[in-house]
């Protein structure tokens, strides 16, 4: 048996308790991890709330957490590692626990802590998704929609580096922090649009919704062509003809992994983490998340 944090109802954080669950074992190819860092992503809080009841019915008890860096203690047969190398990846939930089961797992550099080698997976993943999928090229202009948020922040950053000309949608608190980025930051709600048509010389070529705050229609306007708009957030998507990315496993792009960790390393990529919690305080930690007092992104601590 092993320590994790599990729910048995849906409800408010303080659903979530500290309870002893059976000790994993990793089949062919797989490792387990003594987990040193998990983080807490907002599919987290849906799953416990049950607002993805309907479309993600749990069997409970359930443990929530899928991003998770850790010290292989146990390899299958065939597995890519052993005992005692750094590693981190995505498991297949379960990841707020002392331990965890990874099937694809990466090497984690010497130079990328373990919390933000969690923090990185599921936020990097999904802006060189995005990206990818918005065909961003040098010399375009992207406009990214929440970039003060943990996936826009790291959305702008590989655009910039991509030789990209960004637009970055922000609440006031996180105007500075997006120039900082290396984006044009201009200030969210009524009249937006026309903040961005007056900061951007000529047009915007791709558009990146990550705040899913209805801001597709006038998007959409903005490039002329729904197939540049992608979101990450907005449900609305099919009534626009917009593409939603994030529901489909095969859409995503885990091979990025390695390539963001090097960027991490090196230093030409930030993911802030904002707090660490001990894996004892995780309703603590979703109820910050909630108030929106987060500035970045939250990890346990086992």
């Amino acid at each position: 048996m092993f320590a994790a944090i599990t729910f048995s109802e849906y409800g408010a954080p303080d659903v979530l308790t500290l309870s002893d669950v059976p000790t994993p074992h990793p089949g062919p190819g797989e490792v387990r991890i003594r987990v040193r860092a998990t983080a807490v992503n907002p599919i987290d809080l849906k799953l416990r709330s049950g607002e993805l009841a309907g479309i993600m019915p749990l069997e409970f008890p359930f443990v929530p957490g899928q991003d998770v860096a850790g010290v292989v203690d146990e390899a299958g047969e065939g597995a890519a590692f052993a005992p005692g190398d750094e590693v981190f990846g995505s498991a297949h939930l379960g990841g707020y626990g002392e331990c965890v089961v990874l099937d694809r797992p990466f090497a984690k550099p010497a130079g990328v802590s373990f919390e933000t080698a969690a923090a990185m997976v599921t936020v990097g993943e999904t802006a060189y998704r995005a990206l990818e999928h918005l065909h961003v090229a040098p010399g375009q202009t992207l406009l990214v929609h929440g970039a003060g948020g943990a996936v826009g922040a790291v959305a702008v950053q590989l655009a910039v580096a991509r030789g990209v000309t960004v637009v970055g949608t922000a609440g006031d608190h996180d105007l500075d922090r997006v120039a900082k980025l290396g984006a044009t930051p201009v200030r969210y709600g009524e009249g937006w649009a026309k903040r961005v048509r007056d900061a951007v010389p000529g047009t915007v070529d791709r558009v990146l919704d990550t705040a899913g705050t209805g801001v597709l229609a006038e998007s959409i306007a903005l490039t002329g062509d729904a197939t540049r708009v992608i979101t990450i957030a907005d449900l609305a998507f099919a009534e626009h003809g917009v593409r939603f990315t994030g529901l489909d496993p095969a859409d995503r792009f885990p091979q990025a992994l390695p390539l963001l960790a090097d960027l991490i390393a090196d230093g030409r990529l930030e993911v802030p983490v904002w707090r660490t919690f001990p894996l004892s305080e995780a309703a603590r930690a979703h109820a910050e998340i909630e108030a929106h007092h987060n500035k970045g992104k939250v990890v346990l601590l086992p």
